[in-house]
C-alpha cells in the first residue's frame, strides 16, 4: 500500500518523499524503487534525520516526519509536524504531534485532505465575516440601518457561521466508513 500512498501524498500537493533508513543501502534502494519515494538515505544515524529535516526547514521548506522508533525522536520533535505510528515506540509517539495506525498509511492522505479543507474553510470564513461586518459598518454610518439591527445581524451572522463550521470537513469519507 506504501506506493499507493506515495502516489496519493504526492496528488495531494506533497511534492517531495524522502526515505531515511538505518538499513545498509541495498535494502534501502529496493524498498525505495518499490513504493517510489523521491530519494532515499540508506544507513543514517538518528541524528542524521534531524540534521536533515533542519537543513529542509532552513530552506523554508514544511517538513513532515513519519517515524516509529526511539531513534526517530529526535527528527520527529525536529519536523514541522511529527507523525508516529501507533504500534511504535512510546517515546515516539509522545514526541510526535500526531500518532496513525500502523499499516495504513492512506491516514496520510486523509489528514493532508483534512488539513486543505480546514484552512480552506477558515479562509472563506475570514472573507465572509470580514465582508459583512464591513457592510453592516458602512451601512450603520451610512444611516441605512439600526445600529440594533446591526448588532442583531452581526450576532446572527456569528451564529450561522458557527453552525456551519461544525458541519463535516470531508463528508464523502464519512459516507464511505
Amino acid at each position: 500500500e506504501a506506493k499507493d500512498a506515495i502516489r496519493a501524498l504526492h496528488a495531494c500537493g506533497i511534492k517531495k518523499v524522502v526515505m531515511m533508513t538505518g538499513d545498509n543501502c541495498k535494502t534501502a534502494e529496493a524498498v525505495a524503487a518499490e513504493v517510489g519515494v523521491d530519494e532515499f538515505y540508506a544507513e543514517v544515524l538518528p541524528e542524521d534525520k534531524a540534521n536533515f529535516i533542519r537543513r529542509e526547514k532552513e530552506m523554508g521548506r514544511t517538513v513532515i516526519m513519519v517515524g516509529d522508533g526511539v531513534n526517530d525522536s529526535p527528527a520527529l520533535s525536529e519536523a514541522s509536524v511529527g507523525v508516529a505510528i501507533n504500534t511504535g515506540a512510546a517515546i515516539a509517539r509522545e514526541i510526535a504531534d500526531i500518532t496513525v495506525a500502523a499499516g495504513d498509511l492512506y491516514e496520510l492522505v486523509t489528514l493532508r485532505q483534512l488539513s486543505a479543507a480546514l484552512m480552506a474553510r477558515i479562509h472563506r470564513n475570514y472573507r465572509f465575516i470580514v465582508g459583512f461586518n464591513l457592510m453592516l459598518i458602512l451601512l450603520g454610518v451610512g444611516g441605512i440601518i439600526q445600529p440594533t439591527t446591526s448588532a442583531l445581524l452581526h450576532n446572527m451572522s456569528t451564529l450561522g457561521i458557527s453552525l456551519k463550521s461544525m458541519t463535516d470537513l470531508l463528508p464523502e469519507k464519512a459516507e464511505e466508513e
